[in-house]
């Protein structure tokens, strides 16, 4: 466990396409996607399935917001990230070269709480032991979480990966997702806060009505911050979107023009080249 030694290359034409996309979110009043629109009207009722419990589902998507700083939506006002030295530093060098070697521009998974603050819409399916989550953005990616009452495993024998291992229960209308195992090749957000393999977060997930969802997330890792720290942000409700056939490694011509902090092609010096 430790710092990441991973850096995936983001281009400035990738940050572009993205703030244009959401540009056009906001004059359209709906997220990337093309669907019949955002109802802004909080005073529908949350949909609950036939057992009671809250649908998180419908005919339609969930129109993730674009948050690029998760330090702007620190639940204590009061509060700032809670650095260690290398991850302060690791910051500031992200945000010195604009943030060049986001991985997610390298079209890996967002992973984490990232992935509720992308872009592009998700759906949410509800089975009986399970939540699935399905992304639009990061090439048509998903989590799973597991609702059957299992206990985390055991992290030297599994597996770190993008999403980590994930259970969720209930504590009254608002589902609680503990996850553990993550890998260290995303970040935690588009302006570089890293963090390590020991991340763990809980997220409080909620439909206080029919179209918003409110999501909380405390992001617990001792080996890139000194203490716990919960971030918060809605959530539009689409109604009648669908997701659409995006692929982020279709034409990738941007990695041609990386360049490294030396001004020279990022993938002939580097073993991406090979």
């Amino acid at each position: 466990m430790g710092k990441p030694s991973v850096l995936i290359p983001i281009s400035r034409k990738v940050v572009a396409a993205i703030t244009i996309g959401v540009l056009l979110s906001a004059l359209s009043g709906t997220s990337l996607a093309q669907g019949r629109g955002i109802d802004l009207d909080r005073t529908i009722p949350t949909p609950r399935l036939n057992n009671g419990k809250v649908d998180f589902s419908g005919d339609g998507v969930w129109s993730l917001p674009y948050i690029r700083n998760f330090g702007d939506h620190l639940v204590d006002e009061n509060a700032s990230v809670p650095f260690l030295p290398w991850t302060r530093a690791m910051h500031e060098y992200n945000q010195s070269n604009n943030v060049a070697y986001d991985p997610e521009g390298f079209c890996l998974p967002p992973g984490g709480p990232r992935s509720m603050a992308t872009p592009y819409p998700a759906e949410i399916i509800q089975h009986r032991d399970r939540i699935l989550i399905i992304f639009e953005g990061g090439g048509h990616v998903w989590r799973e979480i597991h609702m059957d009452g299992r206990e985390q495993p055991d992290l030297r024998d599994y597996v770190p990966s993008y999403f980590g291992h994930s259970v969720g229960r209930w504590e009254g209308d608002t589902l609680v997702v503990d996850t553990i195992g993550y890998n260290e090749k995303t970040w935690l957000d588009f302006g570089g806060h890293m963090h390590t393999d020991e991340l763990r977060t809980i997220e409080r997930i909620s439909r206080p009505n029919k179209n918003t969802l409110h999501y909380e997330v405390t992001i617990d890792d001792p080996g890139a911050y000194t203490e716990p720290w919960t971030i918060a942000w809605d959530i539009n409700w689409t109604e009648g979107q669908e997701l659409a056939d995006y692929i982020c490694q279709e034409n990738n011509q941007y990695m041609i023009d990386l360049l490294d902090d030396f001004g020279n092609p990022f993938f002939e010096t580097t073993d991406f080249a090979q």
